[in-house]
């Protein structure tokens, strides 16, 4: 195992009034044992695809001839999509460097960029800067609906006109949408398909959020190098327990979501802060939110999920963390980063008086500093829970997502609301075609 979940930090025993209470908690871990049966059955029937993925080798192949195809004579690769079609393949790329604050600038080989907000200023500059004949675009919308998705494609099609290129089109881009239906409008298919442009299925049983282990996150991880064999394999660590048919107090994703449910319900933290000691988890920290607060955020139920990265955010919040209201619950991330990065010279530490830091390396302070958080936050009364990750990799990283996806299914069923819907994000579309068209 790689990776390390600790609620110690978050009892009643340990911190005092904030923790879960060990019945509260029992009583929550009681109900999960009847969501790990339904997902089991949603396993053995294929009811729910998304379980299935961990095992399944035989789509991995054309992913990786797609991204062979498109990184053949390119110098930049711009995805194109939103929300869930975006997220987890940032994640997931974050790992090769790629999306990391301070290295874009400085990275070697193709350049992958993701477009996934919509800001016209932002758009017409990338047009204008690409070189649109070395350039590749992959637009990816589950529906091929994706309002935000379709113009950026039309707008990317249009360049690659103006520019000589509409010849190269189906070699300039590529699609992914669910298949062509004769009930259904897709309108990405219908666009690309009248450009000749190739198309990717998107997997119908897979929604935007939980795609991350489909073609919709494996294209782009495969596009920056990552072993996507090894993201689905550590994901199948993660659900292992669920098939195995451990007791829910043995299956992580279970005692995650039975902890957040339970705090909830009888200490009101109505807030989940996750804060991840890894540059390369910043993106997955913002996956987070959008997997918890979609799912989860129904009938007036839910938490508030919010992202942090430290050491950073320790200057921007960790004030208001411990000495604010007491409605969080707090997830601390670290990665073993001990002895790692730039170790600190003992002349240059002398000259600044910091004898602390002699022959320290960077990762010495970050690993100090992770623990000292968790541990500050305790000491404050704050429930904390903590993952530890030993090598952050593809297998860790799938495991971490396969957990996470696994803990929202849970809680979700814990708190009687469908994970898998998302009524309100749909009738605000609707509103802002209608407010487009009206001029």
């Amino acid at each position: 195992m790689t990776i390390l979940q600790s609620i110690s930090h978050a009892r009643l025993e340990d911190i005092g009034a904030h923790g879960v209470a060990a019945h509260a908690l029992e009583a929550a871990l009681d109900e999960t044992e009847a969501a790990l049966e339904r997902l089991r059955a949603q396993h053995a029937d294929g009811s729910l695809p998304l379980l299935r993925l961990a095992s399944e080798r035989g789509d991995l192949a054309a992913i990786g001839s797609a991204a062979t195809r498109l990184r053949e004579g390119a110098s930049d690769i711009v995805i194109l999509g939103t929300g869930g079609s975006s997220l987890g393949a940032q994640a997931l790329v974050q790992l090769a460097g790629s999306t990391v604050s301070g290295l874009g600038l400085v990275g070697g080989g193709q350049r992958l960029h993701f477009l996934d907000n919509l800001d016209p200023l932002t758009f017409d500059a990338m047009l204008a800067r690409l070189p649109l004949a070395t350039t590749r675009f992959v637009a990816i919308s589950k529906s091929g609906g994706t309002a935000e998705t379709l113009m950026q494609t039309m707008a990317a099609l249009d360049a690659a006109r103006h520019a000589g290129l509409e010849a190269k089109i189906p070699v300039l881009f590529l699609g992914l949408s669910e298949p062509a239906r004769p009930d259904r409008k897709n309108a990405l298919r219908d666009l690309l398909t009248h450009f000749k442009v190739p198309m990717l299925d998107h997997d119908t049983g897979v929604g935007g959020r939980f795609s991350v282990l489909t073609n919709v996150g494996l294209l782009p991880a495969a596009l920056a190098g990552l072993d996507i064999v090894a993201v689905r394999a550590g994901a199948a660590a993660a659900l292992a327990p669920v098939l195995g048919r451990s007791p829910a107090r043995e299956v992580a994703p279970a005692v995650g979501a039975a902890l957040a449910v339970a705090l909830a319900r009888h200490n009101d933290k109505a807030i989940s802060v996750m804060m991840a000691y890894a540059d390369r988890l910043e993106r997955f920290t913002r996956w987070y939110v959008q997997l918890w607060a979609e799912s989860l955020g129904k009938d007036g139920k839910g938490t508030t999920p919010v992202a942090a990265l430290g050491p950073v955010d320790q200057h921007s919040q960790l004030q208001l963390f411990i000495d604010g209201p007491r409605d969080k619950l707090f997830t601390v991330i670290t990665v073993d980063t001990a002895h790692k990065g730039p170790r600190m010279p003992v002349d240059l530490v002398r000259l600044c008086g910091e004898d602390a830091l002699s022959d320290r390396t960077i990762g010495d302070l970050v690993a100090a500093q992770g623990r000292a958080t968790a541990e500050t936050l305790t000491k404050n009364g704050c429930p904390v829970r903590t993952f530890h990750i030993d090598r952050l990799d593809e297998a860790a990283l799938g495991e971490l997502m396969m957990h996470f996806m696994l803990e929202t299914i849970i809680a979700a069923n814990l708190i009687g609301v469908d994970a898998f819907d998302q009524p309100a994000v749909e009738e605000g579309k609707v509103l802002a075609k209608k407010y487009v068209m009206a001029g």
